[in-house]
């Protein structure tokens, strides 16, 4: 007799595993909406008040450094925050918030004093500096600001930028171009930057020292004999001495450009009305 033990039988398929549930998709309500669209408003106003901001170019007093229809971004953070800074800003809030200045050449967007726009132009002087003008040539702590003659500044003529010139202006025009005698300016720490100098005459080109109090600054824009600048009082529609305060921040970088020849309902003009090499441009 075989002593060998029988083949067990095959044991059968063990049943298979159930397959969990899957969760049920959540709707989205319309507070999750609301939700979603307020964190992109208080992200937007903490992005605009901290970090960085646009601005758009409206006149030609910074020429040739920022032409009609550009449009920059502006850093909220190098020189603190102020109350105009913020949009908003605790009452009674003066002050920056880290304390801090410009250096000489910076480009600062600033509130109008006195008023509610924006406006941009270069810092020159800042507080304790002695200032001068003669002949339109910039005279800092007692001495000159070196300016070398370059080539002329050929503006192409758009629609938002007529060949704009001032009295007794040596600006010429050339067919659609604009030749504006151009200069490099040199401040004392080896920063240099062009400008524009239409005449040696102009209502600006000759101003009084005076010693920029300690919590103001001295700006000038570069397209000099045509900006409404330090050189005259709020009461002339100039800027008078800034107050720190009212300093948004530095330019930053050029985003867009335009010419001013496009169209709202045209909207292939955007792009042929577009200055693609302004983009990305620092100062």
């Amino acid at each position: 007799m075989d002593d060998a033990e029988p083949l067990a039988a095959p044991s059968a398929p063990a049943p298979a595993a159930s397959e969990p549930a899957k969760p049920e998709k959540k709707k989205e309500s319309w507070g999750d909406t609301l939700r979603f669209f307020l964190y992109l408003f208080l992200g937007a106003v903490l992005l605009r008040s901290f970090v960085i901001a646009p601005f758009s170019i409206p006149s030609g007093s910074m020429l040739p450094n920022l032409m009609i229809g550009d449009y920059l971004f502006i850093s909220k953070w190098p020189y603190g925050y102020s109350r105009y800074s913020i949009p908003f800003a605790p009452f009674g809030f003066h002050g920056r918030i880290p304390a801090g200045l410009p250096a000489r050449g910076d480009v600062v967007v600033f509130r109008y004093p006195g008023g509610d726009e924006d406006w941009v132009k270069r810092v020159i002087g800042l507080p304790g500096d002695r200032i001068e003008v003669r002949g339109g040539i910039v005279i800092l702590n007692g001495r000159p600001l070196p300016r070398e003659r370059i080539a002329d500044y050929a503006m192409p003529i758009t629609p938002n930028s007529p060949c704009r010139g001032v009295p007794n202006s040596t600006r010429r025009m050339e067919g659609n171009v604009c030749l504006y005698p151009h200069y490099r300016e040199t401040l004392p720490d080896g920063r240099s930057y062009t400008i524009i100098d239409q005449t040696d005459s102009g209502d600006g080109d000759n101003y009084l020292p005076i010693t920029v109090p300690a919590d103001r600054l001295f700006v000038m824009g570069d397209n000099r004999d045509d900006s409404e600048d330090s050189r005259f009082d709020t009461s002339v529609q100039g800027v008078g001495l800034l107050p720190v305060d009212n300093v948004l921040g530095r330019a930053l970088v050029g985003f867009w450009s335009t010419d001013g020849s496009a169209s709202w309902v045209k909207p292939w003009t955007w792009f042929t009305a577009a200055r693609w090499s302004r983009v990305g441009e620092t100062w």
